[in-house]
């Protein structure tokens, strides 16, 4: 073709039309990964696994959208023990290779734990290695009076042997003599002469501990200090991983305790994604044999001396500063002795860390940090405000899943530089076999508006193809796989979770306050004389909710600011760039320090550093004094005075609030229509995850802290997008959105509208009941299909006969109905009330599914005339193990706990009714146009 003027034009005028509509079309969700994807935790019972089922439950998992398992090892089931493997053994690495290579295969991921069921511990864990708690024996010695006898733990309980530290007086007169050095001479007595004629001593093993001595001058109490054994053993062991929990506080019991792993990993690195350390439930273990070595080089003095106060049991002053120090250390030991050396030995054979840090007795800010994803987890089922949310009393526990709570670990990564923050989702999220998809969304919500970002399912259980319905079974979790009812539409949420991911991992935090946690304010309390004291998710009225921390925390987040939790070590850390406090690349406008009693003195100079380097440090109370004991007067004056000093620069704020506007750090007023959110930013854009939990539409424009922006909206349930209506001013951006109760959008700022425009739509009529004569083929599940029916009311297709009460799985509906109206371009298809997900279809193409409150899906323009509606429903599992169990038919076939109900008691569903299933109706058609 001959080059002209004309054609050119022609060709630059196509290749922009091209261009353009690739533009317009090109979508703003990222690329998805198998990270975006929720990840299982998957429960292999007496590692009873073999290649073929682990290929096809690998396949399972991935067909269903998940991008990723955590191989945790358990008690096993009965009947099978010849097929049991032995943790570690060449067999047991065989399985985990060929689940690593066919994960590789389907672009999957392996995490495993670092030993069986939890905690850490084995059957290579030493006496000397295992969990540690102090004992102290009492011997009261007159003056004058003779101490004559062999010192050993008293307490016919203490079944564990326990070594014998020290022994020590303390006088009525405030004196203090270490026997020590005594006791040892006593344990040598002169038994023979060497060989060049000398005398050895040779121990006595008769009286090991014997001390003589006379008390002098006063009266005086003897303590025996023991280095005890808790005795406890790894809990849901699986066979070769049985044994004592290990010491936690201890860098010599952890170098023992990865001797098998790096046989085992040699040639192995980096092969596995994540070494996994479960929530700590290593229980009272307050002690270390060397814990009083590491608290005189941390504290500065010597604990010994101090014993009868650290043990009265009196609130008093200095008995609690004594007992703040112990428990400091003890999470000092925790994070630097065990923590931070788990990971650097992940790190040496290339593998990534994962840490459940609640229930630590430490810090969880640095204990969660200590690792590359901190990860929280959710127990039991929590409130929500949404109409048609099912949340029946009989059916759940009260969950702790606290929003404060779970930032204790988003709030961790954001300010140590790590991206992924993980969940243990969904524990005990309902009975066993009740739980729907339905239930399951609002509680990931919750979840991923804390910070999370890396859901992990709690959890799936293999189960092999020989086992009979409904499979080997986890006392704890909901159970995601095949054997499970809900697996048939599981797809749809573990695709909401993975969009939602998509963005959620994208950039960095958005949130602008820091607020300081006061844990010595915690530590310096009696608490009932405890020394162990541990901040446990199901124990937050004790450490959180009635603190001044809590309440400043509420009062930031309902007014509309975005908080994260910071420790003192990450306040030494902190670096102020342009006015801005940096820690590790994340940036906040402001800290805060709630109403604080005790503040270390090197905290303080730091915050008064930041500020008079152009920090907005806000203080609503200025600290009283320092934690601990030693030298504590004079630092408690010191810090006084530089109060003082800076008195300027540090007056206390009576109202929070009002001075962070003062210095324009303005809030999201979104939060004042009800609707919750995050923030995330990305190459200086936003992306806004809101949610509706409330009981009302929200249909208006929301406000949003950007300053004359275009904005997409994008549906995480079904990828829809599309620019909205804005308002621009220079500070705020109104956005038009209509979100409904359970729904959720993303929002993402841009400088020019690039995308096509988002679908606003609005009723224009009443709904429209569709009524008619439904017909119910039943097409999958057990235990067996019951025969097909015609009803013209919709009602639980238990009533339909025995053999539909007992069923559970997938029922097809098919309604015949006119279209009421031609010229409608947009119909809206209320399901009403569905037990528990749909799947439809009209006129034969595939709608979508509706699994979650609302359940209502466009269904755009129906067809003159007649049209077909096809409703594929599936409910739980619920009625078909009520069958069972009525038939006497056994199925709890598992050691150690076997199977239990919510509420740690005997399983037993023959106790229920049969749950409602199908649709229930009503179901309407309603008109839509679209709105400009």
């Amino acid at each position: 073709m001959k080059i002209t003027k004309s054609n050119c034009l022609i060709l630059l005028s196509f290749c922009w039309i091209l261009s353009s509509s690739a533009q317009e079309t090109k979508s703003p969700w990222p690329k998805s990964t198998n990270i975006n994807q929720p990840w299982a935790r998957w429960w292999w019972m007496g590692s009873a696994v073999d290649k073929p089922n682990l290929k096809k439950r690998l396949l399972d998992f991935h067909n269903a959208g998940i991008g990723g398992v955590e191989i945790t090892p358990i008690y096993g089931v009965k009947g099978e023990e010849n097929n049991f493997i032995d943790y570690l053994s060449p067999k047991w690495m065989e399985m985990l290779d060929y689940t690593v290579h066919v994960a590789d295969s389907l672009h999957m991921q392996v995490d495993m734990v670092l030993g069986t069921g939890w905690p850490y511990g084995g059957s290579h864990v030493t006496v000397a290695n295992a969990a540690t708690k102090l004992i102290i024996e009492k011997y009261p010695l007159k003056k004058d009076e003779t101490f004559d006898r062999n010192i050993s733990v008293e307490n016919k309980k203490e079944k564990n042997p326990a070594e014998l530290l020290y022994v020590v007086a303390y006088g009525n007169d405030g004196s203090y003599i270490n026997l020590t050095d005594q006791l040892k001479k006593n344990q040598t007595k002169i038994k023979d002469k060497g060989i060049d004629g000398k005398s050895i001593s040779i121990p006595d093993q008769t009286e090991p501990n014997k001390l003589k001595w006379k008390a002098k001058k006063t009266d005086y109490t003897l303590y025996a200090v023991f280095s005890g054994k808790t005795g406890q053993q790894v809990k849901r062991a699986a066979p070769g991983g049985n044994g004592f929990t290990l010491d936690h506080y201890s860098t010599e019991a952890l170098d023992a305790y990865v001797v098998p792993f790096n046989n085992a990993f040699k040639g192995r690195e980096g092969k596995i994604r994540a070494i996994f350390n479960d929530s700590y439930e290593v229980y009272g273990t307050d002690f270390t044999p060397k814990f009083f070595e590491e608290f005189q080089k941390l504290r500065g003095y010597d604990l010994k001396k101090e014993l009868p106060l650290l043990l009265n049991e009196t609130d008093s002053e200095i008995g609690n500063r004594i007992r703040s120090d112990y428990r400091q250390t003890i999470g000092d030991l925790l994070l630097n002795k065990f923590d931070k050396p788990w990971t650097e030995w992940a790190h040496s054979k290339n593998f990534k860390t994962k840490l459940q840090a609640h229930g630590s007795p430490g810090n969880l800010i640095d204990l969660y940090a200590a690792a590359d994803i901190p990860e929280c987890e959710t127990f039991g089922s929590m409130p929500f405000d949404i109409p048609g949310f099912r949340r029946e009393k009989e059916d759940i526990r009260e969950g702790d899943a606290d929003p404060v709570m779970l930032k204790f670990s988003s709030s961790a990564a954001h300010i140590s530089g790590k991206n992924l923050v993980s969940s243990e989702t969904f524990t005990w999220l309902r009975e066993h076999f009740k739980a729907a998809l339905s239930q399951c969304k609002p509680e990931a919500e919750d979840l991923m508006l804390s910070g999370i970002n890396h859901i992990f399912l709690h959890g799936s259980t293999y189960s092999p193809d020989r086992a009979a319905w409904p499979g080997w079974q986890f006392y704890a979790s909901v159970n995601f796989n095949a054997n499970n009812s809900i697996w048939e539409d599981a797809p749809s949420l573990f695709s909401y979770i993975s969009n939602c991911q998509s963005m959620l991992q994208q950039g960095k935090s958005d949130n602008e306050i820091l607020l300081y946690w006061p844990i010595f304010d915690t530590w310096d309390k009696y608490q009932k004389g405890t020394l162990f004291f541990e901040f446990k998710i199901h124990s937050l009225q004790e450490w959180l909710h009635p603190t001044s921390f809590y309440a400043s925390t509420k009062k930031l987040m309902n007014k509309g600011y975005g908080v994260d939790f910071i420790s003192d070590n990450f306040i030494a850390e902190a670096k102020v760039i342009d006015g801005k406090i940096n820690l590790n690349g994340t940036t906040f406008k402001a800290l805060v320090i709630p109403p604080t009693q005790k503040m270390p003195l090197a905290t303080l100079q730091k915050l008064i550093e930041l500020k008079k380097s152009g920090a907005n440090i806000i203080f609503e109370s200025l600290p009283e004094s320092v934690p601990g004991f030693n030298d504590y007067r004079k630092q408690e004056q010191e810090l006084q005075n530089f109060l003082t000093a800076n008195s300027e620069i540090v007056k206390p704020t009576s109202d929070v609030l009002k001075t962070l506007e003062s210095a324009k750090i303005y809030p999201e007023t979104l939060v004042n229509t009800g609707l919750k959110f995050i923030r995330r930013n990305v190459d200086g854009e936003k992306i806004y995850y809101l949610v509706n939990h409330t009981t009302k539409t929200i249909d208006d424009f929301v406000p949003i802290q950007a300053g004359n922006k275009e904005v997409i909206i994008l549906n995480p349930l079904t990828r829809e997008f599309g620019n909205a209506i804005v308002k621009k001013s220079a500070d705020v951006t109104l956005v038009k959105i209509k979100i409904a109760p359970g729904e959720s959008y993303f929002l993402k700022t841009e400088n020019t509208a690039s995308q096509k425009k988002w679908n606003y739509y609005e009723a224009t009529a009443d709904a429209i009941p569709l009524k008619g004569s439904w017909k119910i083929n039943f097409n999958k599940g057990g235990p067996q299909l019951p025969p097909s029916a015609t009803i013209s009311n919709l009602e639980s297709w238990t009533k339909l006969g025995p053999e539909a009460e007992a069923f559970s799985g997938s029922a097809t509906y098919t309604l015949e109905f006119n279209n009421p109206n031609a010229k409608i371009e947009h119909w809206n298809l209320n399901l009403g009330d569905v037990r528990e997900s749909a799947k439809v279809w009209l006129n034969d193409e595939f709608i979508g599914t509706a699994w979650s409150v609302p359940y209502q899906l466009n269904i755009g323009k129906l067809k003159s005339g007649k049209n077909i509606l096809k409703i594929q429903v599936t409910n739980l599992s619920a009625n078909r193990i009520r069958d069972k169990e009525l038939k006497g038919e056994e199925w709890k076939v598992f050691y150690e706990i076997n199977m239990v109900d919510k509420d740690y008691k005997k399983f037993d569903a023959t106790k229920w009714a049969p749950m409602p299933s199908g649709l229930l109706g009503p179901i309407t058609i309603t008109p839509l146009k679209q709105q400009n």
